[in-house]
């Protein structure tokens, strides 16, 4: 079960908030998560006991974000051992919790691994469950060294590609520390460089239909003092006819063995978008959200969301008179059948360049990738 612990957020806490942490109160360890469904209005934790809650929070999006669905994955598996759960069991669900994310899986296979070795050696059931709990912890560290090494390389990239600093970055979705161990991935690159005092201008794709780039990127860009303006995802067009877009910077839930990027829903026409106007589209992700074992991405399992997303509207904390809880405002006729992939898929020839935190790949091609991703330990032990 989750309980729910409400914040103010009339305080300013430092821009990398605590997202996931593992506590051990009296009556036995837990998860806890910050809800992001109720971000910006309110900063609420889950308390998630057991590994079902945490699926519940994975398919409500109150935890998201590729490197953060890895490391929760990992930190399930070690809640289910440690409470005496079904290992196994927990584990097939947290997996398939969000298919197209990898990251979910391997955190999952990880914490999972771990626990089976130790069973395996001396069948002491507390060893195990221990064994998983550092697995998990093990990768949170990880992602967040990852993450400050990504920021590193990609604005090395950026002052290669856009010389002379005063960048001005188009991001869509969220891609900041409310998604990963540490900073974040392509918001840590612009983060990077406004700290550098090399950027202008962060253009935050609100990121229809569920506003994670309004509610969240706007969130952490304002949390950082970054100079940074939203728009609806179809201005986007405008905004690079205009001249205004120097380089597009998204994250990543799945990379393909020959470089096609799944994405959330919207990353593909700003991928087209930049190629018409010559503007580079730069990916950045950790090596644990390539997919060697998935060919292209015609072969990717696109996840498909209720059509309640786009046929109402949903604000975070307001109340809506005779609607069903976690409702909304209908804006569309009773009965509209709704197209709600969450992700689309780029191809690697749109690509300019994918940054990861053993390097980065440019051109884009399945042999590089895979050079890449054999330099790093990360995924061997994924």
């Amino acid at each position: 079960m989750a309980d729910q612990y409400a914040y103010s957020g009339d305080d300013k806490r430092p821009t990398g908030l605590p997202v996931i942490r593992w506590e051990e109160p009296p009556e036995g360890p837990v998860l806890v998560l910050l809800d992001q469904t109720r971000l910006p209005a309110q900063e609420v934790e889950l308390v998630c006991t057991d590994a079902s809650a945490l699926v519940e929070a994975i398919r409500s999006l109150a935890v998201r974000g590729a490197p953060l669905l890895g490391i929760a994955g990992a930190y399930g598996v070690a809640l289910a051992a440690v409470r005496g759960f079904d290992v196994e069991e927990a584990a097939a669900a947290l997996a398939s919790a969000r298919p197209t994310a990898v990251n979910l899986a391997v955190g999952v296979r990880r914490a999972q691994a771990a626990h089976e070795a130790a069973l395996a050696e001396d069948g002491d059931v507390r060893q195990a469950a221990a064994a998983a709990l550092a697995a998990a912890r093990q990768l949170h560290r990880e992602d967040a060294e990852a993450s400050a090494r990504m920021a590193e390389h990609g604005v090395a990239l950026l002052e290669e590609l856009v010389p002379g600093g005063g960048h001005r970055l188009l991001t869509h979705c969220n891609t900041g520390s409310l998604v990963s161990g540490g900073e974040g991935t392509a918001f840590a690159v612009a983060l990077a460089a406004h700290r550098a005092g090399r950027l202008r201008r962060l253009w935050v794709d609100e990121t229809r239909p569920l506003l994670q780039g309004a509610r969240l990127t706007a969130y952490e860009a304002a949390r950082s003092g970054m100079a940074y303006t939203l728009l609806t995802d179809n201005a986007a067009g405008s905004l690079f006819a205009a001249g205004e877009v120097d380089a597009v910077l998204i994250g990543a839930d799945r990379i393909t063995a020959d470089g096609s990027v799944a994405n959330k829903v919207g990353s593909y026409p700003l991928a087209v978008l930049a190629r018409y106007h010559h503007v580079p589209f730069i990916v950045v992700a950790p090596v644990t959200t390539v997919d060697l074992d998935t060919p292209d991405g015609a072969s990717i399992e696109v996840e498909q969301r209720a059509g309640h997303e786009v046929t109402e509207l949903v604000a975070p904390q307001v109340p809506v008179a005779g609607a069903e809880a976690g409702g909304g405002i209908p804006v569309a006729p009773l009965g509209t059948q709704a197209y709600n992939p969450a992700f689309d898929v780029t191809p690697p020839e749109l690509v300019t360049a994918i940054v990861t935190e053993e390097g980065v790949v440019s051109p884009v091609t399945a042999e590089a990738l895979a050079e890449v991703c054999a330099r790093s330990p990360r995924v061997a032990a994924g």
